[in-house]
């Protein structure tokens, strides 16, 4: 294996991608080369850690060893004993194949968080002996690797992991009454977990919590109201563009990092700038007053919320985004103000007034996007104008048909005029070219309001777009962790089930945190997956006095997940030591 490095030029500054290849030597003579790894953009001294790591892999793999077989027949130099059991090698059996590499990630996982001490402590065994604590683990493990229904867990993925073996215990944990009763436990913890967490993101990554991003999203249901009084579910603004599903809301608080801190579950109807002041309170009663800086998205806060932040003792600090209708006011002044460079391809004007500055940013790689975005819209609607104009339509399916041209390219359409006639089915359309010069002046554009008045430009646009975190948490527990379809009914099972993938969640960015240091260009689902290739079975091998040697053994990870290991400094646990029980069925003798 070697490092390979991919040299690419960007706005004129080159990047340097990295990965690890590995040769294989095919029949003929012929090499092949496989990627293992892709690291992404690494330091210098990432790079050599990486080629270091390599060396003693390689260094490993070419110690030659000598090896003496004997074939099952050749015992005569065996002496007889009490102690020595001869084996039926023929008769060798492999037995149970599962999954054992990414659960036994995921449990290291959870235990370098310590929720394997809080909830040993905080779920006691019920009267039967089950330990809830695992019950939860396996939850969490599930929504982990291969998210699904309960009902999936129960009855498949459960026997096709290591989970037991890892576990020391039985397929009773994954038994269907108690992986839902286990619902009912959780919810009375949530606070004592978001203490515990901020205790172990403090001590594993030194994290700190003068910044807070905080965003909204929502999470729809396929089911039927009505619902009682009290039910959270409703109808309200979807996200996911399911305004015919009933919803509830998650508010998510999370540092730059993506490390959360906080979330709560809300109404489906809540409207986003009437969740702030709660939040506000609820964090400075669990983690006292201090000097904190939230980020939010435009929307989020009202002005009479700004203005208590402001009024705080000591004041709030706040970075917010602003309606792109409060730009048009202020454009006269901004103007008049120059253009400061933050970074390459970043510049922003700033524009004090009345304790505060609004920020004035513009990006130059945003600018090209969205402006090939709108370019793509427009030529797609325009495209579509043209096949109806060719149609031999009525005017109600006309107006269908623009009906469905309109949700397919919404940004081109703001930006056409349409008139349809009276009668028939003729229409005309042109470009609004004033609507287009105003769209052109504010693509990649953004106007912040903060009330950090003396802090640089440069980290104020860091801060905001940092934003991205939020959003990729919340991309996360929709994708990789699967939040939805969330089959419980009852009120406070579908807490527990969104309290369940939050869990599952800071497994997740814990791992990223951890990939991070060392290969950026790493995501945790192909790690998982490369884990996942580990299985663990059971070789059974009959003895000449009727009994059978138990061997349960996980598989020899592969060169790349040897050195990933490596790398995370993780070790992976002894084989398990031979069992030798009574056989349970004879082998069959030979005449």
């Amino acid at each position: 294996m070697f490092l390979r490095a991919t040299t690419r030029k960007k706005d004129g500054k080159e990047h340097r991608y990295w990965s690890i290849v590995e040769n294989r030597r095919l029949s003929g003579g012929r090499v092949l080369q496989r990627h293992v790894l892709y690291l992404g953009e690494i330091n210098s001294s990432q790079e050599h850690a990486w080629r270091k790591s390599i060396q003693v892999l390689d260094e490993r793999a070419s110690t030659p060893q000598t090896l003496a077989l004997f074939p099952e027949d050749r015992s005569e130099a065996v002496e007889s004993g009490a102690s020595v059991v001869r084996l039926r090698m023929s008769q060798l059996r492999l037995c149970r194949p599962r999954q054992w590499g990414a659960s036994w990630l995921a449990l290291k996982l959870w235990q370098a968080l310590g929720l394997d001490e809080f909830w040993a402590e905080h779920l006691e065994k019920s009267r039967k002996g089950t330990r809830w604590d695992h019950v939860l683990f396996v939850l969490v493990a599930y929504r982990l690797i291969a998210p699904g229904s309960e009902w999936r867990l129960h009855r498949q993925w459960f026997e096709r992991t290591a989970l037991a073996d890892l576990l020391g215990t039985d397929s009773g944990v994954a038994d269907i009454h108690k992986l839902y009763a286990c619902h009912d436990l959780l919810l009375a913890h949530k606070t004592a977990v978001f203490d515990h967490l901020v205790r172990r993101w403090r001590d594993l990554f030194n994290a700190t919590f003068d910044v807070l991003l905080y965003d909204l999203t929502s999470t729809y249901f396929e089911s039927s109201p009505p619902f009682p009084e009290d039910d959270k579910r409703r109808y309200g603004y979807s996200r996911d563009h399911r305004s015919d599903c009933v919803q509830v809301v998650i508010a998510l608080i999370v540092t730059p990092e993506g490390l959360p801190l906080a979330y709560e579950v809300l109404p489906g109807n809540t409207a986003d700038s009437t969740t702030l002041r709660g939040f506000l309170q609820r964090i400075e009663q669990q983690y006292g007053k201090a000097r904190r800086t939230w980020v939010m998205d435009r929307g989020v806060p009202t002005e009479a919320v700004l203005q208590q932040m402001r009024a705080s003792d000591p004041p709030v600090q706040y970075l917010v985004g602003t309606p792109k209708g409060r730009l048009s006011r202020l454009e006269k002044d901004l103007v008049t103000q120059p253009w400061k460079d933050v970074r390459p391809g970043v510049q922003v004007k700033l524009l004090p007034q009345d304790g505060e500055v609004y920020v004035f940013a513009q990006s130059h790689d945003r600018i090209a996007k969205e402006r090939a975005m709108r370019k793509r819209q427009i030529k797609g609607l325009w495209a579509r104008f043209k096949q109806l104009s060719t149609m031999t339509l009525t005017r109600e399916q006309l107006l269908m048909k623009l009906g469905g041209a309109r949700d397919r390219y919404p940004s081109g359409w703001r930006l056409a005029e349409i008139v349809v006639g009276d009668t028939g089915a003729a229409f005309n359309y042109r470009l609004r070219r004033d609507k287009l010069r105003q769209v052109r002046r504010r693509e990649g554009r953004y106007l912040l309001r903060t009330n950090l008045t003396q802090t640089d430009p440069a980290q104020l646009w860091q801060y905001y777009v940092q934003l991205v975190q939020v959003e990729e948490a919340f991309k996360n527990l929709k994708g990789d962790l699967a939040i939805r379809p969330i089959f419980h009914q009852d009120p406070e099972r579908i807490e527990a089930h969104i309290f369940i993938a939050f869990l599952s969640y800071c497994l997740h960015i814990t791992l990223g945190r951890l990939l991070h240091a060392h290969a950026p260009g790493l995501t945790t689902r192909s790690v998982l997956d490369k884990f996942a290739a580990v299985q663990m079975l059971d070789v059974h091998v009959p003895t000449t006095d009727g009994r059978e040697v138990v061997l349960t053994r996980y598989t020899q990870p592969e060169p790349e997940l040897q050195l990933l290991l490596d790398t995370l400094r993780l070790e992976l646990p002894k084989q398990a030591p031979p069992k030798i029980t009574a056989l349970a069925t004879p082998p069959a003798t030979t005449m």
